[in-house]
């Protein structure tokens, strides 16, 4: 992990607009893990993550740090809501089962990675499959078909899109969930009975995915996968842990559901301090686990979680509400501008959409407006006003024309919001 804190926030900045304080804490906190790592283990094993709890209305960016965060180092990472939970000896998922989507998502990233490498070793294996397949699933269809001919027409990428009957590998995928840890039916019997193969139908760049995957397990050493998977879970691994506000009692309040509430407080107590989960890939310390927890803390405070569950989050970020201006940069200055996904997915019917300048601030000031005036969903209010004013481009577009250019400037939006402008104009009247 070669990102400074500095280069870290700088990241983030192409994909958030604003929010400074929450992205030099996150990135203060990932650039701590690199340095821990090279220190020596006796130091190493006393250290452990300064955990973080962000607190902000819904939509200001608080669940997207997280997730680029981790997709910036590649790290292990899930989105968990803390409302899924139960307490335990209640039906229901207990808290141990997000350190098991962790190690899932561990293993899985180990064993991409892996695949990757061995991709071009198990292609010629692969390549002499599919025209096995393909050649017996012509001759059935009583079509005169040449091995060598397939083989041209398959390296040319012109059999892509035919459809093959292949024989894979039958993966049984019931899973039984009953109050505790998910048990796969298929798994519980590895090893100790035959792999089942049946004949699919299916593309052949399906079967090709299929295929490759099956060959590059045969070469990957899953005890390898697993061991690694474990380390970067335990030594790498984010959770973050939204809707923690929904956990936690009103202040003052006292029911039979804040029991409960307070009872999955006690229950993530341990995850978050400190302990030993196991897994069907083997034991995980959550010890050196960064957990970020998040939550709009609207009828209740931070200081209303048990005490020991505050302790665990030192860190505490206060998220900003987004103005008329982080709107305009939403718009028009993020890597993944909302303006630049709209028209790029009306390019695909021959669409050319150009937006003004006056029509990104005259959206960005009803967005303002709108979170103002009704309930403030952050930036998710910018999808809401995009999809009602293109609605009408949406629908008629049929890719059946020419490329057609089509300029959305500030006359357009207020023509489109002719009404929902009106009501503004009304509010001043209003005592």
């Amino acid at each position: 992990m070669n990102y400074t804190p500095r280069q870290i926030v700088e990241e983030l900045d192409k994909y958030i607009i604003g929010q400074a304080k929450a992205k030099r804490a996150v990135a203060i906190a990932l650039r701590n893990r690199y340095r821990r790592s090279k220190l020596p283990k006796e130091l190493r094993e006393e250290i452990t993550p300064k955990n973080i709890i962000m607190r902000g209305p819904t939509g200001v960016g608080k669940t997207e740090i997280a997730r680029r965060l981790a997709r910036l180092v590649k790290a292990p990472f899930i989105k968990i809501e803390a409302t899924k939970y139960t307490e335990v000896g209640y039906v229901g998922r207990d808290v141990e089962s997000m350190i098991r989507d962790l190690v899932e998502v561990s293993v899985r990233m180990v064993k991409d990675e892996q695949a990757h490498e061995v991709e071009q070793k198990v292609a010629p294996i692969v390549e002499r499959k599919l025209v096995d397949a393909i050649t017996d699933t012509r001759r059935a269809s009583d079509i005169e078909t040449n091995k060598d001919a397939v083989l041209e027409d398959l390296r040319a990428g012109k059999l892509e899109n035919e459809t093959i009957d292949v024989v894979v590998l039958d993966n049984p995928t019931p899973v039984l969930a009953v109050g505790g840890p998910e048990i796969s039916l298929g798994s519980m019997f590895d090893g100790l009975l035959p792999q089942k193969r049946k004949k699919r139908k299916m593309t052949v760049a399906r079967a090709r995915e299929i295929l490759t995957g099956e060959e590059c397990d045969k070469i990957i050493d899953k005890d390898n996968v697993n061991a690694e998977a474990i380390r970067r879970a335990e030594e790498e691994g984010i959770i973050f842990i939204d809707e923690i506000d929904k956990i936690i009692g009103g202040s003052g309040s006292s029911n039979n559901q804040d029991v409960s509430r307070e009872g999955v407080q006690r229950d993530i107590l341990p995850i978050v301090e400190g302990s030993t989960v196991a897994t069907k890939y083997g034991n995980v310390k959550t010890d050196f686990i960064l957990f970020i927890a998040s939550g709009a803390f609207h009828v209740s405070n931070i200081e209303d979680m048990i005490p020991e569950l505050q302790g665990r989050f030192p860190i505490r970020v206060e998220l900003e509400n987004l103005t008329k201006d982080d709107f305009k940069k939403i718009l028009s200055e993020t890597k993944n501008a909302v303006t630049l996904q709209y028209a790029s997915i009306l390019k695909v019917d021959n669409i050319d959409l150009k937006f003004t300048e006056d029509a990104i601030d005259e959206i960005a000031e009803m967005a303002a407006a709108e979170n103002e005036t009704s309930e403030n969903i952050g930036a998710r209010r910018l999808h809401t006003i995009m999809e009602a004013l293109l609605e009408d481009i949406s629908f008629n577009a049929s890719g059946d024309h020419p490329m057609l250019e089509v300029k959305v400037d500030r006359a357009y939006v207020q023509n489109a919001f002719k009404e929902t402008k009106k009501k503004y104009d009304l509010k001043k009247f209003v005592l």
